[in-house]
């Protein structure tokens, strides 16, 4: 990962900020846009929704926060490229254990909360 340590200019604060703004115009019109022509077909709203998210998406990607974002999922991308993924078999058998673990720490803790039990009902005569 980049470290990018360097304040923004004040210039493109400014046009940052009417992206911003654009961005949420953009999302409110989708929102009120499809309340307010709840009678038209919903394939037609549904449409005109995904572009004016589309829209909204692209104008948050031109600013500052926008382009580190896209630059911090392509590295974390790049990144998950490096995992190495288990096998199914190394899968089955890993999950066979927990729940071989898991049943046995039950039985046992069942165990323990029953003596438990009539340890405290001898004791209090109850």
């Amino acid at each position: 990962m980049k470290a990018n340590n360097a304040e923004t200019p004040d210039s493109s604060n400014g046009a940052d900020i009417f992206k911003w703004i654009v961005t949420f115009v953009l999302l409110a019109a989708a929102v009120v846009g499809n309340y307010l022509y709840g009678e038209m077909s919903v394939v037609i709203r549904a449409a005109g929704v995904v572009v004016l998210i589309a829209a909204a998406l692209a104008a948050a990607a031109t600013t500052t926060k926008g382009k580190a974002a896209i630059e911090f999922a392509k590295e974390s991308r790049m990144e998950v490229r490096k995992v190495v993924w288990p096998t199914r078999q190394e899968t089955m058998q890993t999950t066979l254990i927990v729940l071989a673990v898991s049943i046995v720490m039950a039985l046992v803790l069942w165990g323990i909360d029953g003596i438990m039990v009539r340890l405290v009902s001898f004791v209090t005569g109850v």
